[in-house]
């Protein structure tokens, strides 16, 4: 998923923790294999390739899917995963630090819109309904293998432990000692968390294109199709790594005045 991924627990034996970890990887690299839009075999990417006829997928793109539409028609599309035209777009404006030509904006944006998704419950299908769309995963697939990872760990009797994936985190229960985890944020700041909470950060400060004075981020507004002004880092806390992790980057496009209502559905809060 781009990043790394590291893995923070106690169990009573070495040959216990190799097995679990390797456990939780293989799950991790699994939901890889299904969320990647940079793996061209990904069940995504196939989806998007394939998709304006009804495709079957697994469960757990299924799962995502539904959260997704959820999660767009709450924030009014502030998130939307169909936004994969425009990631493309702006990836390459941040590597190349040129600002995309507006017509070619203009034809992304056309293509994004979380209600051209369209769901078939009963028998678990897919189907884009327009040509050239591509589905991206990438504000809330990370989050999950978070706490996909955690799953695993718990089901092999481990509960005191920490699933990190590039800065983003699930927190389990404290360990022995000290009573709680050395958390820091991205200022180095201690941060004084909970057991069992997912936390998210998302900003520019890795990922942006700097021009005519103005810094764009790498986090698209799915309406203007061009990356959020000069954002700062939000952090959320949430009751799972995935909610964090979705919400960390919609918020960062909603705006201070928009947010309120999303947390509150989620009971989630900034870390201020």
């Amino acid at each position: 998923m781009g990043t790394t991924f590291n893995l923070i627990f106690y169990t009573t034996s070495q040959e216990h923790a190799t097995f679990a970890a390797n456990l939780a990887i293989k799950r991790i690299k699994e939901l890889n294999g299904i969320f990647s839009d940079y793996q061209k075999d990904s069940e995504i990417s196939k989806l998007s390739l394939n998709g304006t006829q009804r495709t079957p997928v697994s469960d757990d793109l299924w799962y995502l899917l539904k959260l997704s539409k959820k999660i767009s028609r709450q924030s009014n599309g502030a998130f939307d995963i169909s936004i994969g035209p425009l990631t493309k777009l702006w990836r390459r404006a941040i590597r190349q630090q040129q600002f995309p030509d507006s017509a070619k904006i203009s034809e992304a944006k056309n293509l994004v819109n979380y209600r051209w998704i369209k769901l078939y419950p009963s028998k678990q299908q897919v189907k884009l309904k327009k040509r050239g769309m591509k589905l991206d995963f990438g504000a809330i697939a990370k989050g999950y293998a978070i706490d996909q990872a955690y799953e695993v760990l718990i089901e092999q009797g481990i509960s005191r432990a920490l699933v990190d994936g590039g800065g983003d985190l699930y927190v389990g229960d404290a360990p022995p000692e000290p009573t709680n985890w050395d958390i820091k944020d991205h200022q180095g700041k201690p941060l004084l968390i909970k057991d069992q909470t997912g936390v998210a950060s998302s900003g520019d400060s890795y990922q942006n294109l700097e021009w005519n004075g103005t810094r764009y981020s790498h986090i698209i507004d799915p309406h203007s199709g061009v990356g959020i002004q000069n954002s700062n880092v939000i952090t959320v806390i949430a009751s799972k790594a995935t909610i964090a992790d979705v919400l960390s980057s919609t918020l960062s496009v909603l705006g201070e005045k928009r947010r309120n209502k999303l947390l509150r559905k989620y009971q989630a809060e900034i870390l201020k």
